[in-house]
């Protein structure tokens, strides 16, 4: 673990990052970066668990972390996956409460830990943080009602399409940014089914598969006319 103390490492801090601290002072951001410690985990190990206690607000500084949740039948629906300037625990900073998700490093990651306490009073003392905390807790829960109603609302075949399309944006080219057996617990269906129906596509010259993570969009036509029928 490592401790900033001086001016010098702002830049490099994760307080730097974070959009949510971006209307700090230097002496504000400097006084965050005193009472924060980066810790790096390996791919695969927890920042925390589902039903753990945490009194911080981890903020990703480098790598990117899943955040998921176990149901009582023992499977995991993936909720998001957040990079560098993201952050997890922001609940805390309300009330008290265990964790309601895991979060585990998808890869090398270097996450830099504030004390919940002290963004307390950054918050009480500044409206502009308070707001733009507030304005992305709203983003993520409106995330999390988006991925439920697809779930819920939509077949297979549109869940995988829309995600396709959705991870493509403006382009023809996706390359996954988390593995097939993430992308399948997200969209809650089997690594199996995943993994037939992107056959599928291909054999109906949809998309074409290379390797384990890219995609190249064939006809992206005919892939929203999957998603209107």
């Amino acid at each position: 673990m490592v401790d900033c103390r001086h001016e010098n490492c702002i830049d490099n801090s994760c307080v730097a990052k974070v959009p949510i601290f971006a209307k700090l002072s230097p002496e504000e951001m400097l006084e965050v970066a005193k009472v924060t410690v980066k810790r790096v985990f390996a791919k695969g190990e927890f920042i925390f668990f589902q039903g753990d206690l945490i009194d911080k607000l981890y903020v990703i500084h480098e790598g990117s972390v899943k955040v998921s949740r176990m149901s009582e039948e023992g499977r995991e629906q993936v909720i998001r996956i957040l990079g560098p300037g993201d952050f997890l625990g922001e609940l805390v900073l309300f009330a008290p409460s265990p964790a309601g998700n895991s979060a585990e490093a998808l890869e090398k990651t270097v996450v830099c830990e504030v004390e919940s306490s002290k963004i307390k009073e950054l918050m009480l003392s500044s409206s502009k943080i308070a707001v733009k905390l507030l304005e992305e807790m709203s983003r993520r829960l409106e995330e999390a009602e988006n991925l439920l109603e697809s779930i819920s609302l939509l077949s297979v075949d549109k869940r995988i399409v829309k995600s396709l399309l959705e991870f493509a944006g403006e382009t023809d080219e996706v390359v996954l940014p988390i593995s097939k057996r993430d992308l399948a617990a997200q969209l809650s269906i089997t690594q199996e089914t995943l993994s037939r129906k992107f056959t599928a596509l291909q054999e109906e010259g949809l998309v074409a598969l290379s390797g384990q993570r890219k995609i190249r969009l064939l006809d992206r036509a005919k892939l929203k006319d999957i998603l209107d029928e």
